[in-house]
């Protein structure tokens, strides 16, 4: 069932995007491109432990490549909203991972690229 809270996650440029919270787990409907968080509470705190984009229908569940690495470093809820644009939802996703370093491994799950 999902919160009717939102989170505001900040890039490292400084742009403040706005996610809804849900609790995990969560099915969304096919065709619905978005930004995500998979992400925990730790002294309420949000944490995140993968940040990504795509079809919230395929990439929010147990289909998610990372799925096993996600649950297992305690995400409990996904943070998710919609963007039409792939280019401004690739940016975002840079955005967010250049600012919040420690989704990835091995505190979080997403694996850094280009050495």
């Amino acid at each position: 069932m999902p919160t009717k809270d939102t989170c505001d996650w900040d890039g490292a440029s400084g742009t403040s995007y706005t996610y809804h919270v849900y609790s995990l787990p969560y099915t969304f409907k096919p065709n619905q491109d978005g930004n995500y968080i998979f992400a925990k509470l730790i002294n309420n705190t949000w944490h995140p432990v993968y940040i990504g984009q795509g079809d919230l229908g395929d990439r929010v569940g147990p289909s998610h490549h990372q799925w096993g690495c996600i649950i297992s470093k305690g995400a409990t809820h996904v943070h998710t909203h919609l963007n039409a644009s792939r280019k401004n939802r690739e940016f975002e996703e840079a955005n967010l991972l250049q600012n919040y370093q420690n989704a990835y491994a091995p505190d979080g799950c997403n694996e850094r690229t280009g050495g």
